[in-house]
């Protein structure tokens, strides 16, 4: 099988690529994410999981290269990523609570032999509950969601905020469409079943 190289240094990332058990590095790709409001958001993803995955091909040569990336959508309808501190993430939360938004999440397997690559995306809707102040606050002092698009970690507390959730693949929501990973790797002749 070809070397598998998982772009990511997102702990979340690496979890759930172990969950197809299949052999895999991961490696930190060489790429400035720049989140562009300007641009939809199914396509700000896919050319940020692309390029993710493209840095890589120098390094690794002869791989299949995974990218992913993701966003979510604001309520003035502009593409918003990671906040980065305990301040960001309050003002998200404070934004999305009592609110629906949905989340798109990139997905690029590049061929660094031949160059040839595939992108698509999944999107996943999330209906925060009503918080208060102290709440979110809360939250974010416990959790930390400072890396995490939408300032949440679903696969932790962050599901005591949900009021409803809609979508395909739950793990979008996490940062890597397993589901359409399985079926592009599989055009890429990588069965997950032998």
């Amino acid at each position: 099988m070809r070397q598998l190289i998982l772009a990511s240094t997102s702990p979340y990332r690496l979890l759930l690529m172990q969950q197809l058990q299949l052999p895999f590095i991961t490696a930190a790709p060489l790429f400035k994410e720049t989140i562009d409001p300007s641009v939809a958001p199914e396509l700000l993803v896919r050319h940020l999981s692309l390029g993710k995955a493209q840095s890589l091909a120098e390094r690794y040569p002869n791989a299949l290269i995974i990218g992913s990336d993701q966003v979510f959508v604001d309520q003035r309808g502009r593409a918003v990523g990671k906040p980065g501190n305990e301040e960001a993430a309050v003002i998200q939360l404070k934004q999305m609570a009592g609110r629906t938004h949905t989340f798109f999440t990139g997905l690029a397997l590049f061929d660094s032999a031949s160059g040839s690559y595939q992108t698509d995306y999944s999107s996943f809707s999330v209906t925060l509950r009503e918080l208060s102040d102290e709440q979110i606050a809360d939250y974010v002092k416990r959790e930390k969601p400072f890396e995490c698009a939408g300032a949440f970690k679903i696969e932790g507390l962050g599901i005591a905020l949900m009021e409803k959730m809609e979508g395909d693949d739950y793990n979008t929501l996490i940062g890597l469409p397993l589901i359409k990973l399985v079926t592009r790797l599989k055009q890429f002749g990588v069965e997950v079943f032998a």
